[in-house]
């Protein structure tokens, strides 16, 4: 039986973050050793899990790869387990703490964003999930450091991008779960509008909900499905909205079984985002692979991924597009012109496997 050769770390082992890393290790199954942390407080995990892994981790191992997303700190693991310096790093940002928006520019937490710096400095290959992601990281650092009252570093940018690429994260949704039946197909029901993103105010659910909010009392048909995951500091206007909008509620809530998550998109005409930080969008790709269609701010990553006519530039014209389709719901479904391709495992994986196998070289 051959040692394992790739050290994968996890301190975030949730949502996007497990379904990475559990398809890597379809790849290399004998060849992989596996430390995660639950998913929760990903402040604290990004505080705190160096020290858990530099005492998890076994000494005097074969390991030839060390995989880790930015949630852990490199540089301080590195610093605590000396031995896995030898090691090829490779670190996957699914997001980055330099361009993440915070409701009080005093609050940035400077920690979290100095620590993503040290962990490309320290790395071999720095993997970004998009362009988007890339670029807003290495074009904030200069603006990063302006909070220092001195000593602040120079041209980190040029030292940091000659080590990074963009490997899109993977989609996978079985061929057999994409498939809508007759029932879900159904033309004459009014238009249903999916909202699947966490509950947390940087996907900006007050802007959605200001735009719901007009569509009712303008008098439109719709369904209404709310869906993201929930944590326990959810902003409030959730409630508000639940209360306001109850007759057009089909489902609202957190739905942890990936088949009936799937079977309220399969359900669903229109898919919408209003987030003001987003720098891949597992959610909004998922529904649009369901044959939603897809109606994203004009900024962020989406300009990336979806063609012009599903970008819009204010909550107005959002609301205008809405409102459109409520009157015509037919022009909504089914008519998706959005090529997926590029980001479903399919595509992707040999790309994953062949960064591993260089780096075990």
């Amino acid at each position: 039986m051959p040692s394992k050769q790739i050290l994968l770390l996890e301190g975030f082992y949730g949502g996007s973050h497990k379904q990475l890393i559990d398809l890597i290790c379809e790849l290399f199954p004998t060849l992989i050793e596996l430390h995660t942390m639950t998913p929760k407080k990903w402040h604290w995990r990004g505080l705190t899990s160096p020290l858990h892994f530099s005492e998890a981790i076994p000494i005097n191992q074969n390991f030839r790869v060390l995989f880790t997303s930015s949630v852990v700190s490199l540089a301080q693991l590195i610093a605590l387990r000396s031995d896995l310096a030898q090691l090829y790093k490779i670190v996957y940002f699914h997001e980055n703490q330099l361009a993440y928006p915070v409701r009080e520019q005093k609050k940035r937490y400077f920690q979290h964003g100095y620590n993503d710096i040290l962990s490309c400095l320290v790395a071999d290959k720095i993997l970004f999930n998009s362009n988007y992601n890339k670029e807003s990281f290495l074009k904030s650092l200069p603006a990063f450091f302006n909070v220092m009252p001195d000593y602040r570093p120079k041209n980190l940018d040029q030292k940091i991008r000659s080590k990074c690429e963009v490997v899109y994260f993977p989609i996978e949704i079985q061929e057999d779960c994409l498939q809508i039946s007759e029932n879900d197909a159904v033309l004459e029901r009014p238009l249903h509008i999916v909202w699947s993103h966490r509950w947390e105010h940087d996907k900006d659910p007050n802007t959605f909900f200001s735009v719901m909010y007009r569509l009712k009392d303008s008098g439109e048909s719709f369904n209404l499905s709310v869906i993201g995951e929930t944590f326990t500091e959810k902003p409030k206007i959730f409630e508000e909205a639940r209360k306001y909008l109850e007759d057009h509620i089909v489902k609202w809530g957190y739905i942890p079984e990936k088949e009936e998550y799937y079977k309220v998109l399969r359900s669903a005409d229109v898919v919408v985002s209003t987030a003001i930080h987003e720098f891949f969008g597992v959610s909004m790709m998922e529904a649009t692979s369901f044959h939603c269609y897809p109606l994203c701010p004009n900024k962020l990553v989406y300009p990336e991924i979806y063609p012009k006519k599903y970008l819009y530039n204010t909550p107005n014209q959002l609301y205008k597009k809405l409102k459109y389709f409520c009157k015509h719901p037919n022009a909504a479904r089914r008519n998706i012109e959005v090529d997926l391709a590029p980001f479903t495992w399919e595509t992707l994986k040999s790309k994953y496997k062949s960064i591993f196998m260089e780096a075990m070289t």
